[in-house]
């Protein structure tokens, strides 16, 4: 009898709020598509992570429903994958207060992610941004995952979420799986078009990013406003010229020509007819994705299903392993 080898377990995280970015797709949801077949993936849209911030009831859930279905219209598969809402496996709320009981206060105090956040919403320093990391442990270990896939800010969290795991297998055993970073072969670090020496993030001013839902005419605009620089020759020079090298890391990774091919061909030609390329190929690449969203956004039967599914399979999974961690440390529920 042949026996099945068993996938390794990637586990992702993403926040609803703000509109997923062409940095969103190329660094992350475009990989997802080739992760899906050679991993068991847990994709959870992270809704409790987002209420660090002040949110609008309505907002939020419609932002939820939309980041579902950018994901199914990205390609991802819900029969292949685990695609679902953070809140509604209460298991992780149960397990970031026992992880936030094995973390201590000075590690969460180095914490640069805190210390950032905490200078953009100085009206609301909450416990909940403190412990942000806690229940980003949580989410990871809840699912037993072997990968996590990240950028090189999320660095420090994935090693806070390693050091709480082996605290707790130090003293109760072998209970959570030790995860490592998933480093994505495909892929390009994308800046933001008016700071190219940030990386593009949903959270800033709209100028500042591609939403992979912007109509046409909105993409060639930010485009066109790009940040360059005074040369008008395109040549990839991240150090000198971040605004040039940006958009062309963003024409590479959408259409496949190697830096040096899209030198060689824009090299002479001007801003004007190269940041044309790159708006036509951003376009190209998000016009049927913007399609396929239509569609499942207006099939709420659909919606539901993959909700209900996703919730189901992950609580599944959630279950089991705080069954372990409850009989480890001795709470309820138990059979006397």
């Amino acid at each position: 009898m042949e026996t099945q080898i068993q996938k390794k377990r990637i586990f992702s995280g993403i926040q609803p709020t703000g509109k997923l970015t062409l940095g969103n797709y190329i660094g992350a949801l475009r990989n997802f598509n080739i992760l899906q077949d050679e991993y068991d993936c847990v994709y959870s849209i992270v809704d409790l992570h987002a209420l660090t911030v002040r949110q609008n009831p309505t907002e939020l859930r419609q932002a939820c429903l939309r980041t579902m279905a950018t994901f199914l219209a990205s390609g991802l598969d819900p029969e292949k994958n685990i695609i679902y809402f953070q809140s509604q496996v209460a298991a992780h709320a149960e397990l970031a207060w026992v992880l936030n009981c094995f973390t201590y206060m000075g590690e969460m105090s180095r914490m640069t992610q805190f210390k950032d956040k905490s200078a953009k919403h100085a009206d609301n320093i909450n416990c909940g941004l403190f412990t942000y990391p806690v229940l980003m442990a949580a989410d990871i270990l809840l699912y037993q995952a072997d990968l996590v896939p990240i950028g090189a800010d999320q660095k420090q969290h994935l090693e806070i979420c390693r050091d709480i795991a082996g605290r707790f297998n130090a003293i109760y055993g072998d209970v959570f799986t030790i995860p490592d970073g998933y480093f994505p072969k495909v892929g390009a670090r994308v800046m933001s078009l008016q700071e190219p020496t940030r990386k593009m993030s949903k959270s800033d001013p709209e100028e500042t990013y591609i939403a992979m839902l912007d109509e046409p005419d909105v993409i060639r605009r930010k485009i066109r406003r790009a940040v360059t620089d005074s040369e008008n020759s395109v040549a990839y020079d991240p150090d000198n010229r971040p605004g040039v090298a940006n958009l062309m890391s963003i024409l590479s990774a959408l259409s496949g020509q190697t830096l040096d091919q899209i030198a060689a061909e824009y090299g002479d030609l001007g801003y004007g007819k190269f940041k044309d390329a790159v708006a036509d190929c951003i376009i190209a690449t998000l016009e049927p994705i913007q399609k396929r969203y239509a569609e499942i956004s207006a099939d709420k039967a659909y919606l539901q299903q993959v909700m209900d599914s996703g919730r189901e399979r992950a609580s599944a999974i959630a279950h089991r392993t705080m069954l372990k961690v409850r009989k480890k440390l001795g709470i309820a529920p138990w059979k006397l």
